[in-house]
């Protein structure tokens, strides 16, 4: 048993000792991961204050060399993404590897931290979810998201999620409650954000302009008018001038489809959404009182 224990000891203090320095403080309660030469990825709700601080650690272990403090600027956001990419000196620091594949249900994770510059923070856990589903600063819903029990500090969102080699697998992004954390998963689209964002690159997103009530608000409404209970989402309020408004989708109507399959819940709208092209129209099957309709919502920008 004390083999096992010691092998784990040292497999993960050497992934601190690869991955450790790319850690970074960010602003006075956050933390972040270099991503390239001059760049560090972090949350996008850790942008507070007039002037971005970023905190790295000391020149190298055990020379006792305090943390080097820089200001950064923002070289791109993503807020309802929750991600931000900033602009900084680096000196060199190196980032970690991406992960080929992404992480495993059950599979060893190693989430670090430097809350606001105050240290670094390690928390060993184990992928507990995969394909999470979470609101974003803006309300949005964001998909796709891993579920770890490696537990961290306040201020460790922004940090980096790796696995027992040390390659990147996630951005730590918010907390369940007070308890699992979530973590942005670094695939290829995640990739493809921090380099759009690097370059100054505002993201493309998809939206409908409605809010939505679930189906279970929407069984209750309908029932308490009269109408016959039926799946799908309730559209409470429409954004004047939106997509949904330009395509005449009301108040009170209820989406049970999207591009021909059927939708029960939020995420699966927000899911076919984001895969969606912004230059394409997308076709929603909606009830209104009792018929049912196809409307077809152009996605992209109305011509002046």
């Amino acid at each position: 048993m004390a083999s096992a224990f010691e092998g784990l000891s040292e497999a993960v203090t050497g992934v601190v000792d690869a991955v450790g320095s790319s850690v970074v403080g960010v602003g006075a309660g956050g933390s972040g991961v270099v991503v390239g030469e001059n760049l560090v990825a972090t949350n996008a709700h850790n942008l507070r204050g007039e002037e971005l601080i970023v905190t790295f650690a000391g020149s190298s272990a055990g020379s006792g060399a305090g943390p080097r403090r820089e200001v950064a600027t923002v070289a791109g956001v993503d807020a309802e993404g929750d991600l931000a990419v900033l602009s900084v000196d680096t000196a060199g620091v190196a980032s970690p590897s991406w992960a080929p594949n992404p992480p495993r249900l059950g599979e060893v994770v190693i989430a670090l931290a430097q809350p606001g510059g105050r240290g670094l923070r390690v928390g060993v856990g184990f992928v507990s979810a995969l394909e999470v589903s979470f609101p974003g600063p803006g309300g949005r819903r964001i998909t796709g998201a891993i579920e770890h029990t490696a537990p961290l500090a306040r201020g460790s969102s922004g940090g980096p999620l790796v696995n027992g080699a040390g390659l990147l697998v996630g951005i730590d992004t918010h907390r369940v409650g007070d308890g699992f954390y979530l973590a942005l998963p670094a695939g290829e689209q995640l990739r493809a954000r921090v380099d759009g964002l690097s370059r100054g690159e505002s993201p493309k997103r998809v939206r409908l302009g409605v809010a939505l009530a679930p189906p279970r608000v929407a069984r209750r409404l309908r029932r308490s008018v009269g109408l016959p209970e039926r799946d799908g989402l309730l559209v409470h309020a429409v954004e004047p001038g939106g997509p949904a408004d330009r395509a005449g989708i009301r108040q009170g109507d209820l989406v049970v489809s999207v591009a021909g399959s059927a939708v029960t819940s939020i995420d699966e709208l927000a899911g076919v959404l984001e895969a969606a092209d912004t230059s394409n129209s997308v076709e929603l099957g909606v009830v209104r009182g009792v018929d049912e309709i196809t409307i077809a919502v152009d996605l992209g920008t109305p011509s002046k």
